[in-house]
C-alpha cells in the first residue's frame, strides 16, 4: 500500500467504476492532477470481471456480513475545531442474496489450482509519468489480429502509450488505429501460453487440442473449469455497447478504444411459444427469413421503414402518444408474429409501461445501429464489460494520474465556514487536499444515505455447455429477451458469450441473466432458467435430440444495487464540490455512465472539452523556441505520408463475418 502520497491534488476520486474511470480520464486529459483509489484490490466496482477463482473469492466475500463502518473512527482524532467530518462506507453493502450452485461433477482434489495463476501482488502507487503503475488490466490478454473499422475522428495519431513498466503488465492487442478494433468471430484469438514453453510444445498443444475436439465430447468437471479459471471473464454487470451509443462515441474521440477490442453480437434471439428462435434484423436477414411469410416481410420492412424516420410522420403516431407500444403495434396491421419480434427483441421496451413515443425511439435507434460494424446494433469488448474502466483508467494515467488500490477513504473533510470539501483522509491518517471530490454512491455511509430509495438489479450468471440455440458455428454472442411469465414480473434479458469472446473456455458458454428486482434474485430468474436450460446432474444419454437443454455446470445469483436516477438532494448535507457517482443501472447499454460522467465533468470545469482527442504528432512541440527539427534527410521522399494513406472501404470494414 502507498502510504506517502502527495497531500495536494486537483481532483480526487473515490472508487473505479465506469462513470469514476471516465471522470478521472477526462480530468487527467485536461491537465488536472487526479488520484484515483479504491477500497477494493481490483478494477471496476460493480463493473468489474473476474476470473472463475476470483468470482469464488467475491462471492465468500459478499456472503459475510461485514459493519461497513468498521474500523472508521480514527480520523474523528484528525478533524479540526472548524471541521466536520463525513464518514465514509469501509465494506461495500450494494450486493446481496448471494447463492452459488454447482451441477457438474464435483470430482475436485484439493490440489488442483486455476493454471497460470499468480501471487497477488501488493498495491502500488505511481504516476504514469515517474513510478510503475499498478497493473490495470485484469487478465493476460493475448495479441492478436484486429481490423480496424471506419468512424474515425480526424486528425489523430496514436503517439501516448501505457507505461512500458507496468507491473504485471501483459502483451495487449492495442494496435495502432484510430477506431473502435473488431475481431470478427473467424479470427480464433491466441490462447496464453505458459512461461517457458516453446513454440514446438504449444504447438503440439493446439494439434492434440483438435484432435481432442474431433474426438467425442468429454464431460466437463468441476476440476476443469477451476483448473482453467483464468480462461474466464465474469462480469459483474452484464451490458451490451451500442454501436452509435454515446460509449462507443467517446471511447472513439477520446481514442481510448485503442486500449480495447470488441466482437459483434452475431444473433438476436427470440422466445416465443416456448421455442428460441433467431429475429432476422438487417433487410437481407428480413427477405431471406423462413420464419416470416411473404405478406409479413412487407409488413415488418414498411413498419420498420418508417421508424427510422418516424418524426416526419407525425400523423401516424401523434393520435397514440398516450397509449402503450404495444398497443400500438396492434393499430398497425402487424401479425402477433412481428409485434412480438419488434417489441421484444427490437426495441425490447417492457411491454406493460412502455408508450409510443419511447417503443419508436427504442426501435429507431436499434435501427440506425444496424450496420456501422455488423448485421446486429451490439458489440461486446473482449475479456468482458470490465475491460471499460480499465481502459480509462489507462488513459488516466496516461496523463498524469496516480493510483491506489487497497487504499480505503475514512472520511471526507468538510469545512463548516464555507460548506466545502476540503481534504479526505485515507487509512494512514494521512490528510489529502483537493478542489474537487467524486465519489461512487456505495462508499456513502446510511446516515448520508437515510433518505435515498434504491432499486435493485437482479443477476444470474451461468456457465453451460452448450448454446440455447444451435447453429453451424458454435462461436455465436447472443442475446434474447425474454417476455414476463406472469402480469407484474420484468421481461429478462439473456446474453451468451462464446469462448472466442475470452470470457469462458473452450466448450462452454457464459450466460447472463439481468432483470430489474420483484424478489431475490434466484426467485426473479429462476423461473427463466429453468425453461431454458437444464439443471440435471444425471449423465445424458448420446444424442438425446435437437430440443435438449443447455446443461448448467454452475451457477451463480445475487441481487445488486440501482443507485442510477437517485437525486443529488437525496443525499444528506453533501457540500457543493462533492459529486456522486451511481452504480450499473438495468439498461441494456451504458448511455446513463456516459451522460453522468460528462455532466459533472463540465460541472466542474465548464471550459474544458470533455475527453478531447489525443493531440497529434506533428503539433508536439520539440524544443523550447516552438521549432521541430529538422529532416535529417534520411526519410525515403516518395513514401507517402500516413494520413494520406488508403484505408479500407466502409464496405470492406464492415462486412459482417462469415463462418
Amino acid at each position: 500500500m502507498a502510504d506517502n502520497l502527495p497531500s495536494e491534488f486537483d481532483v480526487v476520486v473515490i472508487g473505479t467504476g465506469l462513470p469514476e474511470s471516465i471522470i478521472a480520464a477526462a480530468c487527467s486529459r485536461s491537465g488536472q492532477r487526479v488520484l484515483h483509489v479504491d477500497s477494493r484490490q481490483y478494477y471496476g466496482g460493480n463493473w468489474a470481471s473476474f476470473s472463475f477463482s476470483g468470482l469464488l473469492s467475491w462471492i465468500k466475500e459478499n456472503q459475510k456480513t461485514a459493519d461497513p463502518c468498521e474500523g472508521n473512527t480514527r480520523w474523528e482524532e484528525l478533524i479540526l475545531e472548524n471541521e466536520e467530518g463525513i464518514p465514509l462506507n469501509k465494506a461495500d453493502q450494494t450486493i446481496q442474496h448471494v447463492e452459488d450452485f454447482c451441477y457438474a461433477s464435483q470430482d475436485l482434489a484439493e490440489d488442483v489450482e486455476e493454471a497460470g495463476a499468480l501471487p497477488k501482488a501488493p498495491a502500488s502507487v505511481a504516476s504514469a509519468s515517474s513510478e510503475v503503475i499498478e497493473e490495470v488490466s485484469g487478465t493476460p490478454e493475448a495479441e492478436e489480429k484486429c481490423f480496424p473499422l471506419e468512424d474515425r475522428p480526424s486528425g489523430t495519431k496514436d503517439e501516448e502509450t501505457f507505461p512500458d513498466s507496468a507491473a504485471g503488465s501483459e502483451p495487449e492487442c492495442t494496435a495502432d488505429h484510430e477506431a473502435v478494433e473488431v475481431t470478427s468471430l473467424g479470427e480464433k484469438p491466441c490462447d496464453n501460453v505458459t512461461p517457458g514453453q516453446s513454440v514446438q510444445e504449444v504447438e503440439n498443444n493446439e494439434a492434440a487440442s483438435i484432435v481432442e475436439a474431433a474426438a467425442e465430447p468429454r464431460k466437463i468437471t468441476y476440476s476443469q473449469i477451476v483448473k482453467e479459471g483464468r480462461r474466464f471473464n465474469i462480469d459483474l454487470i452484464s451490458k451490451l455497447l451500442y454501436s452509435r451509443g454515446l460509449l462507443i462515441d467517446l471511447l472513439i474521440k477520446s481514442n481510448v478504444s485503442r486500449y480495447a477490442e470488441f466482437k459483434n453480437v452475431t444473433r438476436i434471439l427470440a422466445f416465443r411459444e416456448g421455442r428460441v428462435e433467431q429475429v432476422p434484423c438487417s433487410r437481407a436477414d428480413v427477405f431471406n427469413s423462413k420464419q416470416l411469410t411473404m405478406v409479413e416481410k412487407r409488413m415488418l420492412m414498411k413498419f420498420l421503414t418508417f421508424c427510422l424516420d418516424y418524426e416526419q410522420h407525425p400523423d401516424e403516431y401523434q393520435g397514440h402518444k398516450d397509449s402503450k407500444f404495444s398497443d400500438y403495434l396492434k393499430t398497425q396491421k402487424l401479425t402477433p408474429n412481428l409485434q412480438h419480434f419488434i417489441l421484444h427483441s427490437i426495441a425490447m421496451v417492457p411491454e406493460a409501461d412502455c408508450y409510443t413515443i419511447d417503443g419508436l425511439k427504442a426501435t429507431q435507434k436499434f435501427l440506425q445501429c444496424l450496420g456501422r460494424y455488423g448485421n446486429t446494433p451490439f458489440l461486446f469488448p473482449l475479456y468482458g464489460q470490465g475491460e471499460i474502466p480499465q481502459c480509462f483508467c489507462r488513459m488516466c494515467a496516461v496523463f498524469g494520474g496516480v493510483y491506489c488500490l487497497r487504499h480505503p477513504v475514512q472520511c471526507l473533510v468538510v469545512d463548516k465556514e464555507t460548506r466545502r470539501c476540503k481534504a479526505v483522509i485515507d487509512h494512514f491518517g494521512q490528510r489529502i487536499s483537493a478542489s474537487y471530490f467524486v465519489v461512487e454512491d456505495s462508499y456513502f455511509s446510511e446516515e448520508t444515505c437515510a433518505n435515498v430509495s434504491y432499486r435493485q438489479i437482479s443477476r444470474a450468471v451461468l456457465i453451460t455447455d452448450r448454446s440455447i440455440l444451435k447453429a453451424s458455428s458454435d462461436q455465436q454472442i447472443s442475446i434474447l429477451t425474454v417476455p414476463p411469465m406472469e402480469p407484474g414480473q420484468p421481461a429478462v434479458c439473456l446474453i451468451e458469450l462464446c469462448s472466442s469472446t475470452m470470457t469462458c473456455m473452450k466448450n462452454t458458454y457464459l450466460v447472463h441473466l439481468t432483470c430489474s428486482s420483484i424478489k431475490t434474485a434466484k426467485e426473479d430468474l429462476e423461473p427463466v432458467v429453468g425453461q431454458l436450460f437444464s439443471e440435471s446432474t444425471e449423465t445424458e444419454s448420446e444424442g438425446a435430440g435437437e430440443g435438449q437443454k443447455p446443461q448448467i455446470l454452475w451457477s451463480v445469483y445475487f441481487n445488486m444495487r440501482d443507485s442510477s436516477g437517485v437525486d443529488r438532494t437525496s443525499y444528506a448535507n453533501l457540500p457543493p464540490n462533492i459529486y456522486v457517482c451511481s452504480g450499473p443501472d438495468n439498461a441494456l447499454g451504458n448511455d446513463c455512465a456516459v451522460k453522468q460522467a460528462e455532466a459533472i465533468f463540465q460541472e466542474m470545469f465548464p471550459s474544458e472539452e470533455f475527453c478531447p482527442p489525443p493531440p497529434n504528432p506533428e503539433d508536439i512541440i520539440y524544443d523550447g523556441d516552438g521549432t521541430q527539427p529538422e529532416d535529417p534527410g534520411f526519410g525515403n521522399p516518395s513514401e507517402t505520408n500516413p494520413e494520406t494513406l488508403p484505408e479500407k472501404s466502409t464496405e470492406e470494414s464492415e462486412r459482417p463475418s462469415e463462418e
